[in-house]
């Protein structure tokens, strides 16, 4: 299986309905907002890799990675899919 390029998988219209969801909430509810993460992605350990790499590149992004919008429910799920992500790669299950 080929890998599609960050910009192509973030044009999925469930993820777009998500992202849209989060603006402007993160720093009143970041709870509320992990939560809606998680619910798009399921459970981690069966996620598939596009969902991973979406959500990992938004947890990514400058606000996440400049400290602006920061909270300990952010941290757990970045590393729970930099795991995961990790066990699938040497376990040969990544793309």
């Amino acid at each position: 299986m080929e890998r599609k390029p960050v910009r192509v998988l973030v044009k999925n219209q469930e993820w777009q309905k998500v992202r849209k969801d989060l603006i402007g909430k993160w720093k009143s509810d970041p709870i509320s907002c992990c939560k809606k993460l998680r619910s798009f992605l399921g459970s981690v350990k069966s996620a598939n890799n596009d969902k991973l790499r979406i959500v990992m590149n938004y947890l990514t992004g400058t606000a996440f990675r400049t400290g602006r919008v920061k909270h300990p429910c952010i941290t757990t799920l970045r590393g729970n899919i930099s795991m995961e992500m990790g066990m699938r790669k040497k376990s040969g299950k990544w793309y």
